[in-house]
């Protein structure tokens, strides 16, 4: 009885060990980078301001592309904000903002207050739309080209490093 015990035993632990040891190796950071180069899919965001939708496929109207997840909450945000009213500068470039779970008037004081950098301003007042995008915090911007293809994805507040490579991306 106790030999069987002390197989028993042994085999639990070898196998506990081994899932663990196998499961020391793996990358378990919660990453959306992979998503560029990839299409985005045809998504239909509510308007901000207006009542209507906003479909993705509408980018093919435009040369790029700057989807900018936002909130008026997101200290973050308030830190980038300078960046995007530069970028909204770049002709070749067009801002979608996308207003991520917030209240509404505390947004519209926000760009009252900063200032209003979006070409097309929507809303995503659940968080379910922007998971399609791989947002899983904000501040999130993508730089997207007339394909619909995402072509360089910043994770956290735009700085004027990033404004830079942006430029770089859309004068091309």
């Amino acid at each position: 009885m106790k030999k069987s015990y002390l197989i028993l035993t042994s085999i639990f632990f070898i196998f506990i060990f081994t899932i663990f040891y196998l499961s020391l190796g793996k990358n378990k950071t919660y990453n959306t980078e992979d998503i560029v180069g990839n299409k985005i899919d045809e998504i239909d965001l509510e308007l901000f301001n207006d009542s209507g939708l906003f479909n993705t496929k509408e980018i093919t109207n435009y040369n790029y592309i700057a989807l900018n997840f936002w909130a008026s909450w997101c200290a973050p945000c308030r830190k980038e904000h300078n960046v995007l009213m530069q970028l909204s500068k770049i002709k070749n470039l067009k801002i979608i903002g996308v207003n991520f779970k917030d209240n509404h008037n505390n947004a519209n004081s926000f760009l009252e207050e900063m200032g209003n950098p979006f070409y097309i301003s929507t809303k995503d007042t659940d968080g379910k739309k922007s998971i399609n995008f791989g947002v899983y915090g904000i501040p999130e911007t993508m730089i997207i080209s007339k394909d619909m293809v995402i072509l360089k994805k910043y994770i956290g507040p735009l700085d004027l490093k990033d404004f830079k490579e942006i430029e770089r991306i859309v004068k091309k």
